[in-house]
């Protein structure tokens, strides 16, 4: 990445990036930024480095806002991922945030009880929550506020209500309807049965409660005692009194801290958290489209869209056999990331066929959601994903505690000799990714330290997440778009994240490139309207090295923004 392709991030005569389609333009300021799904996460992310607080204290008030303000997607009972850059170390940590299945739930158990498949809202598919856990433990490795300071804004806005933005109420409404009225006391989470209207109040006692708690007694307060009994509790009301999760396995939850995966992209190094993370999909396909350079074909021409979509394609069906819990597999992630496998993966391209069959490669030695990010004044940044899945997830919620629980054991395999098979207490294959942007050396080519550039990315939106790295990561190092037009940019989607799967076409794509894509072999379809939150919903924020100012994009198929100080 030269200084001139940098610079063009932030606004260069001739940038190309400021030709964006949506009526957003890109943010700019200095003293930090917060980008989000909803502004009132924002503001109280903003509010929290006005305070003096760090990238990781902003992010996980944004995140409780998100609770309180987008429980479609997000809370206190789903997981969450998160990589933070720490300015003075220059060190990217990786957080996993995300639970384990039920010790006593087996697929010998699930046998038992003539289950061949998961239900997607069964109380099986229920894993520890792990984004309690995973909030407190960013916040004490790098935040410098309490736990109840950075709570408080979601507190008062559970207690005294907010107005429910439009996209938020429409996806409440579909929630309601397939989750929350059958699920027990899932009217805590309705008005009188219903999903509350755009610009409509919605109270959340029962949410506040919980982070009362929590602010005062830390993760403890969560995984034992009142909270750890009611979820223990809903579940077997659930399961018709044969609930898994047991207060032993809450009790058991912990975060781990791990090495984080990259690659190399044009000069820039692109991080993901590692698996269970589903981020490996990201720099698998990365590594094969670094070797077309994408920059010599035109932005959603028929030529680039075949490459990416067949790399994407590769990838998957690699992800999809070693995404998972490391702690019962030895994954060969050194060596899926080499650009030796790259290289090899890369020949099975037929540039003017599509291929629906890709099989999983053997490596020889030789990565429904909110995701926000946050960057502070002093250059530390936090890229965070918080989910429930599916919505809702299951649309349990334990009684009186204003949250619902999770449905990410619906993500196991269930042949008994896949890597991602079900077994007790184990971590399954997670869709929610963050990503992170380096300079791919810590000193330029005369041998000088080079000023940090960090950029926090992501999207959100389930097998949707790595196609939207790589989209997203195209189009800020290959052309050089600003961080608003690289969001609006319309992007495609193999639906189910399968190598064979149907390419959903956002509009904004022509109908004479859909046409081409078919001709070569791809199943194809236009996607319109409200549709379009299959193509997920990302935030982004860039620093430039040499002055520091930050710029910042947040997707226009979300109510959010991104702001700054």
């Amino acid at each position: 990445m030269t200084k001139d392709a940098a610079a063009s991030w932030f606004g260069a005569p001739s940038a190309p990036g400021f030709h964006f389609n949506s009526r957003r333009s890109a943010v700019f300021g200095r003293g930090g930024m917060v980008a989000a799904s909803q502004p009132l996460a924002v503001a109280a992310g903003l509010r929290m480095l006005s305070q003096g607080g760090s990238a990781a204290d902003a992010a996980i008030a944004t995140a409780a806002v998100l609770n309180v303000c987008e429980p479609t997607s997000t809370g206190i009972g789903g997981d969450c991922f998160a990589l933070y850059y720490e300015a003075a170390s220059r060190q990217v940590s990786a957080l996993n945030g995300s639970g384990r299945s039920a010790a006593a739930l087996s697929l010998e158990r699930l046998a038992q009880d003539g289950l061949h498949e998961l239900p997607a809202y069964h109380p099986y598919t229920v894993t520890v929550p792990g984004a309690c856990a995973g909030w407190c433990d960013l916040l004490e490795r790098f935040g410098r506020l309490s736990l109840g300071q950075v709570l408080e804004p979601a507190v008062h806005l559970a207690e005294e209500g907010f107005p429910v933005a439009p996209l938020t109420a429409q996806f409440w409404a579909r929630g309601a309807e397939r989750q929350l009225r059958q699920a027990p006391n899932g009217v805590e989470l309705t008005v009188e049965g219903r999903a509350p209207r755009p610009g409509e109040l919605f109270r959340n006692p029962g949410l506040a409660r919980t982070l009362r708690r929590v602010a005062e007694g830390g993760k403890a307060a969560f995984y034992q005692g009142e909270i750890a009994e009611g979820i223990v509790q809903v579940l077997r009301q659930a399961g018709g009194g044969q609930g898994c999760l047991s207060l032993d396995d809450l009790a058991a939850h912990h975060s781990t801290w791990d090495q984080p995966i990259h690659t190399t992209y044009h000069g820039l190094r692109v991080w993901e958290c590692p698996p269970n993370g589903q981020g490996l999909a990201a720099l698998l396909a990365l590594n094969i489209l670094e070797g077309f350079n994408l920059h010599h074909s035109a932005p959603l021409s028929v030529e680039r869209l075949h490459l990416q979509i067949e790399a994407m394609r590769l990838a998957f069906a690699d992800a999809r056999w070693y995404v998972s819990d490391p702690a019962f597999s030895n994954l060969p992630l050194a060596d899926l990331l080499s650009k030796a496998y790259a290289e090899v993966r890369r020949r099975q391209i037929d540039p003017r066929r599509a291929m629906l069959d890709q099989t999983r490669g053997t490596p020889h030695a030789a990565s429904d959601t909110v995701y926000f990010c946050v960057m502070d004044s002093e250059g530390n940044a936090c890229s965070f994903i918080n989910s429930n899945y599916m919505g809702f997830g299951t649309g349990i919620v334990p009684a009186g505690w204003g949250f619902s629980l999770q449905n990410r054991g619906h993500n196991f395999s269930l042949q008994a000799d896949h890597p991602n098979a079900l077994a007790p207490r184990k971590r399954p294959y997670h869709t929610i990714i963050p990503g992170l942007l380096t300079y791919a050396e810590p000193v330029d080519s005369s041998g000088e330290p080079r000023e940090p550039l960090c950029g926090p990315f992501g999207v959100m939106g389930g097998f949707m997440q790595p196609q939207g790295h790589v989209q997203v990561v195209s189009a800020l190092i290959d052309d050089h778009l600003d961080p608003q037009a690289a969001l609006d940019r319309p992007r495609y989607c193999i639906e189910d994240g399968t190598a064979g799967g149907t390419v959903a076409l956002e509009e904004g794509i022509t109908e004479n490139t859909l046409l081409h894509l078919a001709e070569m072999g791809h199943p194809v379809r236009p996607v319109r309207g409200m549709e379009q939150a299959l193509f997920g919903r990302g935030q982004v924020i860039l620093r430039q090295p040499e002055t520091g100012i930050l710029a910042g994009g947040s997707d226009p198929r979300a109510d959010g923004c991104v702001m700054s100080l």
